[in-house]
């Protein structure tokens, strides 16, 4: 006669450690620290970063018109695609290849807004809003997540992904802003501009005269950055009939291209926008 044995008591449950294993890998990888991803933020920085905003709304435009919006968005989406992936291959900041993700952010962001008030019909008033609600959306989960909002800890893969989050919100929300005063409130591309340019200022001022916070300074005028390159990149395109010079989007986005060939090419050369990482906290 065989007596059945117990089976024994108090044994851990059966492990996955092959899933366990992988889970770790990714929750290191997410974690793990490069080198500061981002430039340092020069005089030179805010002048090439408007003229890429600048560019993004012509070459846009360019496309748009010469291949249809059924062609140029994918081909877009997909050249933003390839510029990310490039730039998160790198494992520090290489200015030719940061500066060429922002542009296409610049390009796709800018076809982004005017499928929504072109495309769709959305009044420019709306899509503003909806790109503030994103964007807030944005800082406030970063926030949370990483507990930091500088530029100078974008040294993980996870603070990378919350930059260009933000990064292409802003660019969206500033082309939404920058039509909405320009056509909906009738400023003109023109003057839409030099009143951008006047809030722009504002952080600048308060920052270095008055010690506003350095976080938010950078943030309030990178967004107003881009109403202020595609307004003045408007003016020198469109016809005199909507009140700019008639330079045409090709031609306005030859010499920009140009400009910021040049900008970025000094950058390159000097590595003045290149952070002192030793000074930055690791936080």
């Amino acid at each position: 006669m065989h007596l059945k044995q117990d089976q024994p008591q108090g044994n851990p449950p059966t492990v996955n450690f092959q899933a366990r294993s992988r889970f770790r890998e990714l929750a290191e990888a997410s974690s793990r620290r490069t080198h500061i991803k981002v430039p340092e933020v020069t005089a030179l920085f805010w002048v090439t970063k408007v003229l890429t905003t600048a560019m993004g709304e012509t070459t846009s435009d360019f496309l748009v018109h010469r291949l249809g919006p059924g062609v140029a968005i994918p081909l877009g989406g997909i050249a933003l695609a390839l510029s990310l992936v490039w730039q998160y291959k790198q494992d520090r900041y290489v200015p030719w290849v940061y500066w060429l993700a922002v542009l296409m952010v610049a390009v796709f962001g800018t076809m982004a807004a005017d499928v929504l008030h072109v495309g769709g019909g959305i009044p420019y008033a709306v899509s503003t809003s909806f790109f503030a609600i994103v964007l807030a959306a944005v800082f406030i989960v970063w926030n949370r997540s990483e507990h930091t909002l500088s530029i100078h800890s974008i040294n993980t893969p996870c603070r990378e992904t919350f930059y260009w989050l933000t990064v292409i919100t802003t660019f969206a929300l500033g082309t939404a802003t920058g039509d909405l005063t320009a056509t909906t409130l009738g400023l003109g591309y023109w003057a839409s501009g030099i009143v951008f340019a006047v809030v722009i200022a504002i952080p600048a001022v308060g920052y270095l005269r008055f010690g506003l916070n350095e976080v938010f300074s950078f943030w309030f005028a990178y967004i107003f950055t881009r109403p202020v390159g595609a307004s003045f990149a408007d003016w020198l395109a469109v016809p005199h009939r909507r009140g700019g010079l008639a330079w045409g989007p090709g031609t306005t986005s030859s010499i920009l291209a140009a400009l910021i060939a040049g900008c970025v090419g000094f950058l390159a050369v000097t590595h003045e926008d290149v952070a002192d990482e030793g000074a930055v906290s690791p936080e």
